[in-house]
């Protein structure tokens, strides 16, 4: 039975569109225009107990606007939803005990006091037993290794840090369901790898349900087997991490390292030369005629080592983007399409 069930959730905005210039500006005052704006259009989607789900798509693609919706934070505009048989935005007590919401953009400590105050606070928000609080908050701080900083004042402590201190006041009510909106971002390689490796135990641990959105596919590899990727609003993928580049990559990646000190001149006929530092090159061949390649150029060259590689996620990913159901996008949303896959 699913945990999260979505059926054709919606979410529109009214935007107003201020003009340039004082008169303009003046006129708006009695006269004002709004545009529409889709954030999330009839998504269905639906997630078994204790799977970690990675939720992903360019910036303004709505994946912030539907971790709101499953949150109660806003109501949508259309559709329905419900999480462990709650519908969110009505905002029942109880399913705001069983679930947990920790936006990486966003603080729920207080800046000037210790993380182990607001510990204490939330404890008294969620009515949690003080035998459980205190078994619940060692486990925690013993996992993510921080006991040494809880009489530390959150302004004082690193990106990282700061970040393992909201996860555990998230998880000190042990909810059923966590909803994580890019928990990583602007961390260091180290402070990625302790979160990520904290939460691949915890999920192993405690079986419960996430759903992750993130900039950083090293989290998704990491963390997740399923991933749903949202593009304009909708889903246009649901499926496996392997999944997405048989389905929307081409070619592949031939690493070659040939005998001697030089590269053979007619190197360009065996695929699109990426790179070349003799004797190393790096070829990009289409998928369908990889083995013919090969077969060619351990027949026709001198090569002491080879590797075939698939074209790295994140640019299967920023091409998607670009092309899913044949809409090409500018440069300028390329970028942006690369920059949210990494």
């Amino acid at each position: 039975m699913a945990i999260i069930e979505i059926h054709g959730l919606a979410k529109s905005y009214r935007v107003y569109q201020k003009k340039e210039g004082l008169l303009a500006s003046l006129s708006g005052l009695w006269r004002r225009e709004y545009r529409e704006v889709h954030a999330v259009r009839g998504i269905d989607l639906a997630v078994e107990q204790g799977e970690f789900v990675a939720f992903l798509g360019p910036n303004g693609a709505g994946k912030t606007t539907t971790l709101k919706l499953l949150s109660g934070v806003i109501h949508p505009t259309a559709g329905t939803a419900q999480v462990m048989g709650f519908v969110p935005w009505k905002r029942e007590n109880a399913y705001r005990r069983r679930f947990a919401l920790v936006m990486g953009q966003k603080n729920q400590l207080w800046w000037d006091l210790p993380a182990q105050e607001s510990f204490r606070l939330h404890q008294q928000i969620y009515r949690i037993d003080p035998a459980s609080f205190a078994r619940t908050r060692d486990e925690l701080v013993d996992l993510l290794d921080v006991r040494r900083l809880l009489a530390q004042p959150v302004r004082e402590l690193s990106l990282g840090e700061r970040m393992k201190m909201e996860l555990i006041a998230a998880l000190l009510h042990s909810p059923e369901v966590l909803f994580l909106d890019e928990p990583t971002i602007g961390l260091d390689v180290v402070a990625q790898h302790n979160i990520q490796r904290f939460l691949r135990h915890y999920q192993q641990l405690r079986q419960i349900t996430i759903l992750l959105t993130s900039h950083y596919m090293k989290d998704v590899v990491a963390l997740c087997r399923r991933v749903v990727i949202i593009a304009h609003g909708e889903v246009v993928y649901d499926g496996s991490l392997a999944g997405i580049t048989d389905r929307f990559s081409d070619h592949k990646i031939v690493s070659l390292q040939f005998s001697g000190d030089s590269l053979p001149p007619n190197l360009a006929n065996y695929g699109e030369v990426l790179e070349a530092n003799p004797p190393k090159a790096r070829l990009r061949v289409s998928r369908a005629v990889v083995p013919v390649i090969l077969s060619r150029l351990l027949a026709e060259q001198t090569i002491e080592d080879v590797s075939v590689e698939d074209q790295p996620l994140e640019e299967v990913i920023a091409a998607m983007f670009l092309t899913i159901k044949g809409q090409n996008q500018p440069p300028a949303d390329a970028a942006a399409a690369l920059s949210a896959s990494r």
